[in-house]
């Protein structure tokens, strides 16, 4: 796995002494404003507080464990560089998801290319909607229809599977969907609508039997 080559911005280790008084010493919004300000520490604070709810928003989206923890690292390492121009308005988690959803996506493209010149790859590198894999007895009565459910996912237009994903795999609110991919509550409505309908067209297609 990759490792940030900021030092104090490291996911791994112990906290050290002078971090933890950062932790205990200010309110959150206190951390952001230090973070803004070009203070490593407080962002290495920030990034503790967010690091395992990141790590479970994109392993929902990427089935490889160290690929995802490779795709936190960048989506941290992305936001301290544009950490300057954070609004403070803004939800400091949706900022996160937001930076991560498109790091995600430049993954799934670089899988994709990877695809074109050296034909399918494993499993790994394909979209998954959860963490948790089924009991080896329920992997075998239902493979067929995670691989159709799956094959079915990455068939969608990207704007449309990011929607549903994250409304009705990671739970947000349409606000904060909304928020997340940039657009208006009312176009979010329609993605996730219109997303459900490819959805449920393309799992019947892919049920049909062969004739």
């Amino acid at each position: 796995m990759k490792r940030m080559t900021t030092g104090s911005l490291a996911l791994s280790g112990q906290v050290r002494p002078s971090l933890r008084r950062v932790v205990f010493a200010g309110s959150f919004d206190d951390l952001i404003v230090r973070a803004r300000n070009g203070d490593r520490e407080a962002f290495s604070a920030l990034m503790r507080s967010h690091k395992d709810d990141l790590f479970r928003f994109v392993r929902r989206r990427v089935a490889d464990a160290d690929a995802a923890g490779d795709i936190v690292q960048e989506a941290f390492v992305a936001a301290w560089s544009a950490m300057a121009s954070f609004d403070p308005e803004r939800s400091f988690k949706t900022w996160l998801h937001a930076i991560a959803l498109n790091k995600c996506r430049d993954a799934a493209r670089r899988a994709a290319t990877r695809r074109a010149f050296w034909g399918d790859c494993s499993d790994g590198d394909d979209l998954r909607v959860a963490d948790e894999r089924p009991s080896p007895e329920a992997e075998t009565a239902s493979r067929e229809e995670l691989r159709m459910l799956r094959a079915a996912l990455a068939s969608l237009p990207e704007h449309l599977r990011d929607a549903l994903m994250l409304t009705a795999v990671d739970g947000l609110s349409q606000a904060a969907a909304s928020a997340t991919l940039g657009c208006s509550v009312k176009s979010l409505e329609y993605r996730v609508h219109r997303a459900r309908e490819l959805l449920a067209s393309e799992m019947a297609r892919h049920a049909a039997p062969r004739r």
